[in-house]
């Protein structure tokens, strides 16, 4: 009993923090894939539509760090399409085990033309991991638990965030895609994640330290209250 109060706490803590800081609005869909007691419950979604689920089991799911892919077969259908949200008022987050291994689509939608990897692409936006042995703009590793997004609230730049540090992106945006947001791959499925992710969220701009902040202490009250 006690470990399901902590966990209940955990997520109301999170919620209320969310409201306070102002970003709880801006969130409209949004799935925390750990603490629950099974694959259902992960899928269970916090806010929006519940994502549709494409070949994970119970074995993949892990209530302390979340649903792992296997890079092949496995992904989610976020349920919300890309173009809900406006041009220029969009974010996309998510919180991810990663490996240092390959290049991997977290979440996002697919675009209608070849672009440079990067954490957000002109004209969604998806996150997409770049290892360290890569050798474009975002060539900085990202290894462990980590907390990934972008926030644009401008037609001409959007801020990223990696490693608890925010960046500002000169890149101007286009007509967002009308195809639904995955996770773990993007549309056209080519890419997909073995990463292990434990929440993410979609929806209109918002701060994304503050929701960094928030995800993070409710990752860390996640794995205290699991023993």
């Amino acid at each position: 009993m006690t470990q399901a109060v902590d966990l209940a706490n955990a997520i109301n803590t999170f919620v209320k923090g969310c409201k306070t800081d102002g970003t709880w609005d801006a969130i409209k869909a949004c799935c925390i894939m750990a603490a629950w007691d099974g694959l259902d419950g992960a899928l269970y979604p916090l806010k929006g539509a519940a994502p549709t689920n494409f070949n994970f089991v119970a074995a993949d799911y892990d209530r302390e760090t979340g649903l792992v892919g296997d890079g092949s077969t496995k992904y989610l259908d976020s349920g919300r399409n890309n173009n809900a949200d406006p041009q220029d008022n969009r974010h996309v987050s998510c919180y991810a085990n990663i490996p240092d291994n390959a290049n991997k689509i977290l979440i996002g939608a697919r675009i209608p033309e070849t672009n440079a990897g990067g954490l957000e692409m002109r004209h969604i936006g998806y996150i997409y991991y770049v290892p360290s042995s890569d050798t474009g703009t975002f060539a900085t590793a990202v290894i462990g638990a980590n907390f990934l997004g972008f926030s644009r609230l401008a037609g001409g730049s959007y801020e990223s965030r990696r490693n608890h540090v925010t960046s500002t992106i000169a890149e101007t945006s286009g007509t967002p895609v009308n195809l639904n947001v995955f996770i773990f791959t993007r549309n056209d499925l080519a890419i997909k994640s073995d990463a292990r992710i434990a929440f993410y969220s979609i929806g209109e701009a918002l701060d994304l330290a503050l929701l960094d902040a928030r995800v993070s202490t409710l990752m860390t009250d996640i794995g205290a209250a699991i023993p």
